[in-house]
């Protein structure tokens, strides 16, 4: 029994020129066609390349012969044909985010203008935290000040002429309260001490805190303090003779005494320094109120310090 042919097949039979893709000369064919896509690729020509992979070209062929099994699998040919290649996704994360730079700059942009205003604030806040704090500093300065002219030095103010020529009045002078507590009085020194004719008067409290502050500051001086010299220990005899010092009969030495300071000087003594008390002259002879006429020996207890500085006028500043 015989079927009728179909047309196709006929066609098939007789041939219509064209090659069976699926006959081994086509297949060796197309694989010599790849190679030679390969080495065209190699030497530069990617529109060969372009070309045997296009789809419906030459890499359909060897596909079909690699599924039949007809022609070996070659890594870098199968590449080339794009047989492994997968179509490119579209929303795939290409690791540029086109939006991302405008995001860091909008970012950067806000931390910016966030430190400025940061810094803003800090100077305002620091503005105002000094205003706050300057009443609690000039608090902290005037107690520093008061503890150091209680217990450490102290400037003092020269009220007259009596110690001219070293002193002059408005000389300003620093004294060292802690002299005489690890020492005693030697001779020669210039000392400041509380005058025993002058009672001591505190009044209120509000003019005692004052005064305080402004004897710290060194506006003031007590209105007690005097400043003389020391002459005469105690238990040694002073006495003066035809404008001469002498201590136990030994004539002394004064090179800070100008001549005419000794005009109209008497004479005086001897006199003998009880214990804990020494004898005191202003180095202005003639004009200073001394332990000679109206002071008398000086109690040591009643001695504030030794001057040892003078801070003022700054042209005649100097050690005393």
């Amino acid at each position: 029994m015989t079927f009728p042919s179909d047309p196709s097949d006929r066609e098939i039979a007789e041939g219509d020129g064209t090659a069976d893709p699926f006959s081994p000369a086509s297949s060796e064919e197309m694989v010599d066609h790849a190679w030679k896509g390969i080495e065209e690729e190699e030497e530069g020509l990617p529109e060969q390349r372009a070309g045997a992979a296009s789809p419906g070209g030459d890499s359909d062929l060897y596909a079909g012969l690699y599924a039949r099994g007809e022609v070996g699998v070659h890594a870098d040919l199968g590449a080339d044909l794009g047989i492994h290649d997968e179509p490119a996704d579209p929303f795939a994360d290409t690791g540029v985010d086109p939006s991302g730079r405008r995001r860091a700059n909008a970012e950067e942009s806000n931390e910016a203008l966030l430190a400025q205003s940061e810094e803003h604030e800090r100077k305002k806040s620091s503005r105002r935290s000094f205003w706050k704090e300057l009443p609690i500093l000039i608090l902290v300065a005037l107690v520093i000040a008061v503890l150091i002219k209680t217990f450490l030095i102290q400037v003092f103010s020269i009220p007259s002429d009596s110690m001219l020529p070293t002193l002059q009045r408005g000389d300003r002078v620093m004294v060292n309260k802690l002299a005489y507590r690890f020492g005693e009085p030697a001779r020669g020194d210039l000392i400041v001490f509380d005058d025993p004719r002058v009672q001591s008067d505190d009044g209120s409290i509000v003019g005692s805190v004052v005064r305080h502050i402004a004897e710290s500051l060194g506006i003031s001086s007590p209105r007690n303090a005097v400043i003389k010299r020391v002459i005469g220990l105690a238990g040694e005899t002073v006495e003066v003779i035809d404008q001469t010092v002498y201590v136990d009969g030994v004539v002394l030495e004064e090179p800070y005494v100008a001549a005419e300071n000794w005009v109209g000087v008497l004479d005086y003594g001897p006199f003998t320094v009880p214990e804990g008390h020494v004898f005191v002259m202003g180095d202005n002879r003639n004009e200073s109120t001394d332990s000679r006429m109206g002071l008398g020996p000086i109690p040591e207890d009643s001695i504030v310090g030794r001057a040892f500085v003078r801070v003022w006028p700054i042209k005649r500043w100097g050690g005393l």
